[in-house]
């Protein structure tokens, strides 16, 4: 009985092995197709079908260019022939009518040029109106609209206090210097009299002939 029993076990064991083995197989089997498939796909941009591709691309940016182009160009000339009409045969075209060609245009632009004014003043009013409509708007939010205020150099103050300077220094160095004259008592003596107090020339012959007298 123990036999037997060993002799499962083992059988047990070979079996679950054989199963982990089929598995992990299983599992190498799948990486490896899936790491062929990739390089499959990574080879398939060769460098000479992408450039093919490039080529193919810009012809077609190309080709959608030039169609954009005729078509902007067709719908500008659509616009202008009903805006302008379509262009008057001069060349063969005698005196009366030249004259009656040059009379439709010149009604044509009188009236776009009404036309011109009375759309600029109904831009004007619109204007006008949107600022009045903006100004109340703000006036109920309580909001202060500020001045544009003018951009002032912080330098200019500057140099204006130091050019003032200046000038006071220049100012106060043209000034005369005056320089008052210290009296003393013996200079006081020494001064000379006033001719004012001398008198007139003849009053001191007068006083000597009284003298002799």
């Amino acid at each position: 009985m123990a036999d037997d029993e060993k002799k499962r076990l083992e059988e047990a064991k070979k079996a679950k092995q054989a199963e982990i083995d089929r598995k992990r197989a299983e599992v190498r089997k799948r990486m490896e197709e899936a790491s062929k498939a990739k390089k499959a796909k990574k080879g398939f941009m060769t460098p000479e079908r992408k450039k093919k591709l490039r080529l193919l691309l810009r012809k077609k940016a190309a080709e959608e260019l030039k169609k954009e182009q005729e078509r902007k160009a067709a719908e500008r000339r659509r616009i202008i022939e009903e805006r302008c009409g379509k262009a008057k045969n001069i060349e063969d075209a005698n005196e009366a009518e030249l004259q009656t060609i040059c009379q439709m245009y010149w009604h044509r632009i009188y009236n776009l040029e009404g036309d011109k004014y009375e759309l600029e003043r109904a831009i004007e009013i619109r204007k006008m109106e949107i600022a009045d409509l903006n100004s109340q708007v703000n006036d109920l939010r309580g909001k202060f609209v500020k001045p544009t205020l003018k951009k002032v150099s912080k330098y200019e103050n500057k140099f204006a206090k130091l050019q003032k300077k200046a000038a006071e220094f220049n100012f106060r160095n043209q000034l005369k210097v005056v320089k008052k004259k210290e009296f003393t008592l013996e200079e006081e003596d020494k001064e000379k009299k006033p001719d004012w107090s001398k008198g007139k020339p003849g009053d001191q012959k007068v006083k000597e002939e009284e003298v002799e007298a």
